[in-house]
């Protein structure tokens, strides 16, 4: 195989260069596809000696097509080769002193197309110095999914049934769309993450020991999703078309033109969903009117989603482009939450309740992108720069009535909630990379301007006038203004069989936050006293990274990370006004949340055999001044004699977190493939609260297989199986969650079109079970987001083969591979 074969080459210029004791010269050049002009990563170079055939050397090429080999003075037998490429070859070359061999094109070879299918498929991840890059195109069962769906079926990655992400189990993680905030990805949220379409992302990219490059927010990691960007020549595209049950239907297409100096991108999508969902709570309570409420809970939705994505590309010269495009997305939606209560004084029922909370959601975003590109030269010196502005709108009118319907028919409650969120954010960044030898220097800086104000009205039903009155203590607007600002500069080299990336960012980071047109006084009678409603806060910090790979043999390496990072609380996490979702538990922000910082340690190891690859690790953080959600009663009652409850996120001192995580790919045969991984962790939380202490330890885990056949007639098979472990902290238990994906698929129309069947959560268990215990009351629940899923796809390509792997898309992930 021609990976096994790069392994060697290194493996074997490496020995040879530390064994021999001639002057060294470096043989250099770069290596495109001859249809499209794009660089092709990975492509094999091989230098044989004409005197002595048995003395082999070579490297393979970087991201933009270069390669730089140390050899020795001597004739020469030269040898390009690439997958579903015809080989490039030059005879008795003589090499006496360095030699640039220039641009060699390399033209597609028809013949070995079938067997680049086969071979594409059997390796999904590709491990780099900081990060493992996974081609998430392969998987059969994100065929009509979203983003989100495709990401938990990432390893290491999972999904909760809110949308929430995490990685290795600590849902601090960044999400970067290309390598920046986007907001694609949602401001501070993973809503848009359930809304864009899985077949838009080329790979994602996870980052457990970030480089200095990256921003250092997120004391997880970091998950980069690169989003599909063709660059070859002429017009291409693919469209996909899908229905489902419950409702569900969407169209999306992706299409590109390229010409000599320019390129044309764009990506366009429709989805109409009715997800259903439900919920169970069983409360028993120490103070109150009330000692158990039981309530059963419907959850209905309807969405609207529309997304597209315009780019242009264009080249100024051999070495430099410049590209622009404009992303835009609107949701109309709404959830109709139909809550059926019972109330119990002892172990008699004594009424019955019955609410509706009808929220719309009325959302609109768009994003600018300007992006400068500067290859000043084939071995790697460059320079890119971005400017971004996004922009969100998301009103969401809420009405909510409940009614007694037991012993009697009367109402409760009657609300009308009007609630907007603006979000305004501007991004610069500038990178810079300059080789230096078999060595690398990196600097850049960018800088985050982000604003977000909220606007929220209540007025409630006077019962006894049945007049609706403003709540002076809760309508108002909250402004939050988050900015970063932060450079960072790096160095990489080779000695012998260890390679390092070293770097220091310096970030400043400030946070203010005002309200205005709230009644202070009916506000202290709500949340209590004590609560600074406007904050000025500012931040400086270093972040030092440190990554090492030192090669222990032929396919086996040794690699170990190190990082700080930083977390910094969300507008939500800090804006002080309760929500309304329920009368009785409300969520509040703390304005008085300051960032926590952690600093990690990782060791991995990493083997690879003629069928397996194994990628192993153990980790260790320390965070300080963690974030935890508490609940603690809040002294009130609503009108009916219930206890509040109010849920809180506090800085609760020191969260420590250990685990180990083991990941194999696995090809016994040809037609069948197996992708399986495991992750085990254990946190330590130690801190104090109002004296109540909330000091815990969990010990958990998660993992997932993936087996991928080819059935007779040419269909294809997978099944993914997923099972995340029990959780706990110092108030709740949550029981683990076992779930099943399903999909089928078969080329049509000369492999020219791909029909796909898929079942997610097959088995219809994908639902969070949990227990709370306070001082103040217990509660038992089980949620489920969404039911079981079924989609019937349908995808047909335009000049494109499927599965077709030909390097050449320019990295867009914010920085270069070392």
């Amino acid at each position: 195989m021609l990976i096994q074969r790069c392994i060697i080459l290194l493996i074997t210029l490496l020995i040879s260069g530390l064994s021999i004791a001639q002057d060294k010269i470096y043989v250099t050049g770069t290596v495109l596809d001859n249809e499209s002009g794009s660089p092709l990563e990975y492509a094999t170079i091989v230098l044989q000696s004409v005197e002595n055939p048995q003395k082999i050397n070579g490297g393979i090429t970087n991201s933009e097509g270069v390669f730089k080999i140390e050899a020795v003075p001597g004739d020469y037998n030269i040898r390009v080769e690439f997958i579903s490429f015809a080989t490039f070859t030059l005879e008795n070359k003589n090499i006496s002193e360095n030699i640039d061999l220039g641009v060699i094109k390399l033209k597609p070879d028809a013949a070995q197309l079938d067997e680049l299918v086969i071979i594409a498929e059997t390796t999904t991840v590709d491990i780099r110095l900081d990060k493992k890059i996974y081609n998430v195109g392969k998987d059969l069962t994100n065929s009509g999914a979203t983003i989100s769906e495709a990401l938990s079926n990432i390893p290491s990655v999972t999904v909760d049934l809110d949308g929430t992400v995490a990685l290795r189990g600590n849902n601090n993680v960044r999400i970067l769309i290309n390598g920046r905030p986007s907001a694609l990805a949602g401001f501070g949220s993973t809503d848009a993450l359930q809304q864009l379409p899985a077949d838009a992302i080329e790979r994602i990219e996870v980052i457990t020991s970030p480089s200095a490059r990256y921003d250092a927010e997120g004391t997880a990691g970091i998950l980069n999703i690169i989003l599909r960007k063709e660059k070859t020549r002429g017009f291409n595209g693919t469209f996909n078309a899908r229905v489902g049950t419950p409702a569900a239907a969407g169209l999306s297409a992706n299409l590109n033109w390229r010409k000599d100096k320019f390129n044309l991108f764009s990506s366009l999508g429709y989805s109409y969903q009715e997800p259903p969902g439900n919920g169970f709570f069983d409360n028993t309570f120490v103070n109150g009117t009330f000692d158990r409420i039981i309530e059963d809970r419907d959850i209905n939705r309807k969405s609207n989603r529309f997304n597209a994505n315009l780019g242009l590309e264009y080249f100024i010269n051999d070495n430099s482009s410049l590209t622009a495009s404009i992303f835009g997305r609107t949701n109309e939606g709404e959830d109709v939450t139909s809550s059926t209560t019972e109330r119990f004084i002892n172990t008699q029922l004594d009424s019955r309740t019955f609410r509706i909370e009808d929220e719309g959601e009325e959302e609109k975003s768009y994003q600018v992108s300007l992006n400068y590109n500067n290859d000043f030269n084939d071995e790697g010196h460059k320079l890119t720069a971005d400017f971004q502005y996004s922009f969100n709108d998301e009103a969401k009118p809420t009405f909510i009535t409940e009614n007694n319907t037991f012993p009697n028919t009367t109402l409760i409650a009657d609300e009308i909630i009007q609630e907007e969120e603006i979000q305004n954010e501007f991004l610069l960044q500038a990178d810079y990379v300059l080789p230096m030898g078999e060595a690398q220097f990196e600097a850049g800086y960018r800088g985050n301007w982000q604003q977000t104000d909220t606007d929220f009205s209540l007025e409630e039903r006077d019962l006894d006038t049945g007049v609706f009155v403003p709540n002076l203590g809760l309508t108002n607007t909250f402004f939050f203004t988050q900015n970063v600002n932060a450079v960072y500069t790096q160095y990489g080299d080779k000695i012998g069989k260890l390679s390092f990336l070293a770097g220091l960012r310096l970030e400043n980071t400030t946070l203010t936050g005002r309200v205005s047109g709230v009644d202070t006084a009916a506000l202290e009678e709500i949340l209590g006293t004590g609560i600074d409603l406007d904050f000025d806060k500012n931040y400086l910090g270093l972040f030092p990274t440190l990554n090492l790979t030192y090669e222990l043999a032929d396919g086996e390496n040794l690699t170990l990370g190190y990082n700080r990072r930083i977390n910094r609380p969300r507008g939500y996490f800090i804006n002080p006004f309760p929500s309304r979702a329920s009368r009785t538990n409300i969520n509040q922000g703390n304005p008085d949340l300051d960032p926590s910082f952690a600093n990690a340690f990782d060791l991995g190891y990493i083997k690879e055999w003629d069928k397996l690859t194994l990628t192993s690790s153990i980790f260790y953080q320390r965070e300080t001044g963690s974030f935890e959600r508490i609940q603690e009663e809040t002294g009130q009652l609503t009108n009916d004699g219930i206890v509040i409850i109010r849920t809180l996120p506090i800085n609760l001192s020191t969260n420590q977190r250990i685990g180990a995580e083991l990941a194999a790919l696995y090809n016994p045969y040809k037609w069948w493939r197996l992708n399986a991984s495991f992750n085990f962790f254990q946190f330590t939380t130690e801190g104090i609260f109002n004296e109540v202490d909330f000091g815990a330890r969990n010990t958990s885990w998660f993992s997932r297989i993936s087996s991928k056949v080819n059935l007779p007639w040419d269909v294809e098979w997978q099944t993914n199986a997923n099972y995340r472990g029990p959780t706990e902290n110092a108030q709740t238990r949550n029981k683990g969650i076992f779930s099943m994906d399903i999909a089928f698929s078969k080329d049509l129309l000369n492999d020219n079109a791909t029909i796909s069947l898929n079942a997610r959560d097959l088995l219809n268990s994908r639902k969070r079970m949990s227990f709370t215990q306070t001082q103040f009351f217990t509660s038992q629940s089980e949620f489920q987001w969404r039911e079981r899923q079924i989609t019937l796809s349908f995808v047909y390509r335009i000049n494109q083969k499927k599965q077709q792997q030909r390097g050449g898309d320019r990295d867009d992930s914010g920085g270069e591979d070392y």
